[in-house]
């Protein structure tokens, strides 16, 4: 059996604790690798190595550090089917899939070629009798990302790529369920010019979270998973007075109008409730209809369009259309709340439940599930699945549905479907979510632009990628100078000394 390492200092280190994790395949319910956890003192040497290697990181010049993430896309570039089957191997999701997860990290290391011009400051000339004012943007230190299983390689990228343009050093804690990628994407980087230490790989569970956020070196923490550990995370980096974005859950919702187009709709709906089994944090999992006609009309093209969906392991050919699950931990949850759905009312019109497949009898597989009839109250509607079920909330007006989404806690993603410009533009400009689609199913936004959500589906006031991650990966420095030739000599004391 394969026995993974941490990487410190461009190298593969076993570790030290005599602690594992197993690495699952979620496909055959086997266990394929071993994660060595690192301990307290293993985490607080890495930083202080990062810390060491972040000097002259940080005293690169801009242009030099960009240098290194244009050889660092072309690696990804070329090892990008490798680096999609390490993602499949360990999350189970297809390969299309996989090479999308890849795809969107790479684009976010695109935008930091351009990371120079992020990084400049701003000038003032003659401010005052010959004072000049000028900012310069500076690396914090050393940072940390911690991130989830449900993408291994895009939130890695979404977090390194920004950190170390910016001039810090970075540790990596990736979810030890899916280890690999970040793994090989530190040997990438490594390869593309990256000093030893900048970039430490230490695989860990709360222990070593606990660690990262109780390190007097590390100046800020970025982080994606659940709610409550987001809002843990944030709080206790915050009592530590370090920097954070956290991102937590979600629960989107689509509004479909009586004048979309419901075959596109449909189409959406499907793409963006069951794929990558349901496992993302825009994920569309309430579908939102308004009057009874639009409702009954849709579930009439979406159940022959569940129906033809194939569930399968990542190696079944680009037939499949989703994986299984991560664990059966998460496997029994989402059945679990199916059968709560069911005893709370709640109409199934397509099972996922007891879904078996041949030769895979012990995988995490869950079918598609599709209820009508969801209310607010139901355990169904007010928990984040995180799963291949689709909810469908009837509404009797767009205001109906307008207020059903504002009044969700969460505010990750939402969409709506229609022909009318008002009604579009009237929802992207009331609605309290952080990213909005119209007629567009998953509105993650480009790699230039920020990724961020609302409500409690994030907590820190910068989001990821984009103008927001210099800012986050930065602190600014303001500097007035006066030279005195031609100026008078004379104490000054009042603010007004500049004028």
């Amino acid at each position: 059996m394969q026995e993974l390492s941490h990487y410190i200092n461009g190298a593969h280190v076993k570790g030290t604790s005599g602690r594992f994790a197993d690495v699952m395949n979620p496909a055959t319910g086997e266990v394929q690798a071993r994660l060595p956890l690192a301990t307290v003192e293993e985490l607080n040497d890495a930083v202080a190595k990062a810390a060491e290697a972040q000097v002259a990181w940080g005293a690169t010049n801009p242009q030099r550090r960009a240098r290194v993430m244009m050889k660092f896309g072309q690696l990804i570039n070329d090892h990008m089917d490798e680096l999609a089957e390490l993602v499949s191997r360990e999350h189970g999701k297809t390969l299309p899939d996989a090479r999308g997860d890849v795809q969107r990290g790479l684009e976010v290391v695109e935008v930091c070629m351009g990371g120079p011009a992020m990084l400049k400051g701003e000038f003032t000339d003659d401010g005052g009798p010959g004072i000049d004012l000028y900012s310069m943007r500076q690396p914090l230190g050393v940072v940390a990302g911690i991130t989830p299983f449900n993408f291994p390689a895009m939130i890695p990228l979404w977090k390194m790529a920004p950190a170390l343009t910016c001039g810090n050093a970075m540790i990596l804690k990736p979810s030890e369920r899916c280890p690999s990628t970040a793994l090989r994407l530190a040997e990438l980087l490594q390869e593309a010019g990256l000093p030893d230490g900048v970039l430490q790989v230490v695989n860990g569970d709360k222990a070593v979270v606990d660690a990262i956020l109780d390190n007097d070196t590390i100046a800020a923490v970025g982080f994606v998973g659940s709610t409550p550990i987001a809002q843990y995370i944030y709080g206790r980096a915050a009592n530590n007075g370090k920097r954070a974005q956290c991102f937590g859950g979600a629960k989107n919702h689509m509004i479909i109008m009586p004048d979309a187009n419901l075959d596109m709709a449909a189409d959406a709906l499907v793409g963006a409730g069951y794929g990558a089994a349901g496992e993302r944090c825009m994920a569309i999992s309430v579908a939102v209809p308004v009057g009874k006609d639009t409702a009954d009309a849709l579930i009439e093209k979406l159940i022959p369009r569940i129906e033809k969906l194939k569930v399968g392991p990542y190696t079944g050919g680009d037939d499949v259309d989703f994986g299984p699950v991560i664990t059966k931990a998460s496997k029994d949850r989402i059945t679990g709340l199916i059968d709560s759905g069911v005893a709370q009312g709640a109409s199934l019109l397509i099972d996922g439940r007891g879904f078996e497949l041949q030769g895979y009898e012990n995988g995490y597989f869950v079918g598609p599930s599709l209820f009508d009839n969801v209310t607010p109250d139901m355990d169904i509607y007010k928990e984040e699945i995180f799963g291949p079920v689709l909810s469908q909330v009837r509404t009797d007006s767009y205001e109906e549905a307008l207020k059903l989404t504002m009044d969700n806690p969460y505010g990750n993603g939402t969409a709506i479907y229609t022909a009318d410009g008002d009604t579009a533009r009237d929802f992207a400009h009331r609605v309290n979510v952080g990213m909005v689609g119209i007629n567009f199913p998953i509105p993650v936004p480009l790699s230039y632009h920020t990724f961020g959500g609302w409500k409690k589906s994030a907590f820190g006031d910068l989001n990821q990628y984009g103008p927001d991650a210099f800012r986050f990966y930065t602190k600014t420095k303001t500097v007035t100078a006066r030279w005195f030739s031609g100026i008078k000599d004379g104490a000054a004391l009042n603010f007004k000394a500049m004028d």
